[in-house]
């Protein structure tokens, strides 16, 4: 991206009445804001949030404090407005729009749902790959469609969030795979295991690696043998707002999973993220290194959904 619109933008902040510099990081948003989109003065951003919901196979070794049942449960909530997203995007006039891209449960009557299921949820990576290459091509597809979709409809930024129960076992194994860490250092809590959880979380994550051998250099190949249908669903996102040059706020660490997909895929797309916030998953930190981003917050938060997306706007 051409460099004259950040330019234009620090030009425009050194005349205002303050201090050069003075504003910090908000400074850096609007610079950031103004090169992505290539306008200036920009209009006030559209904002919607997607929340992409999926199932994980590894659930079945025990890997999360919670039944994968929740996923769906959560769905529900999200639709009708009562879950931690919608109160914080109600806040900032964002539009929360819900995925499902592979939840196990039928959903065909509910409204306001965007169905776009894979399969009910991924099959277990502890066994092997957890879906095939052409479910992975296919996530990543959804992901593109629906930002193109997006952007037709005014949207001029986008906001990555996700629900699935399990889904921080795939992330750090897409972490440890793409930033080559040892995942004992990449693996935390997630939804809050005990320690011998925990430890349980991480062998089981090491066994995935060692017998699906994904290839650190196709970031496909990673999706497919440990990945997750939502995740590939928000690389898909990511891919397709770069190319309509829409920014794309990313949220925790699964979202910054799928930024690691994305950026591996196609790197250009990496200057059109900010990161929201620093999730206490140890992985996240290691990943955010990894693909040369700074969060904006560090509230020791570890609730997915896009709930940090949104307060970026």
């Amino acid at each position: 991206m051409t460099r004259k619109w950040q330019s234009r933008a620090q030009n425009h902040l050194d005349r205002l009445t303050k201090p050069p510099g003075s504003l910090g990081r908000l400074e850096e948003i609007a610079r950031w804001f103004i090169q992505v989109k290539g306008k200036f003065p920009p209009a006030l951003p559209q904002k919607m949030l997607f929340t992409f919901a999926a199932d994980h196979g590894v659930t079945d070794e025990g890997v999360s404090a919670f039944p994968k049942s929740v996923t769906a449960q959560m769905v529900h909530n999200f639709l009708k407005g009562g879950a931690a997203v919608n109160v914080l995007a109600r806040h900032t006039g964002a539009e929360v729009r819900v995925v499902d891209i592979g939840v196990d449960a039928d959903f065909k009557s509910l409204p306001n749902l965007i169905h776009r299921k894979i399969a009910c949820g991924t099959k277990n990576m502890a066994q092997g790959p957890a879906m095939s290459r052409h479910a992975a091509e296919t996530s990543l597809k959804t992901g593109i469609v629906l930002a193109e979709k997006a952007t037709q409809e005014g949207a001029t930024l986008l906001g990555a969030g996700e629900m699935g129960i399990g889904n921080t076992t795939a992330a750090s194994a897409i972490t440890a795979v793409l930033c080559k860490a040892p995942v004992n250092k990449v693996t935390g809590r997630g939804t809050g295991v005990d320690d011998a959880a925990l430890a349980h979380k991480q062998k089981i994550i090491d066994q995935a690696i060692r017998v699906n051998e994904p290839d650190s250099k196709d970031p496909l190949d990673i999706l497919v043998k440990v990945g997750g249908f939502e995740i590939g669903g928000m690389a898909g996102l990511i891919l397709g707002a770069a190319a309509n040059r829409i920014p794309v706020v990313i949220d925790g660490f699964i979202s910054t999973s799928a930024a690691l997909i994305a950026v591996a895929l196609k790197p250009a797309v990496s200057s059109y993220l900010l990161v929201a916030h620093q999730s206490v998953e140890p992985g996240h930190q290691i990943a955010l290194k990894h693909l040369g981003l700074s969060p904006l917050l560090d509230l020791d938060m570890r609730l997915g959904e896009g709930g940090k997306a949104r307060v970026r706007s």
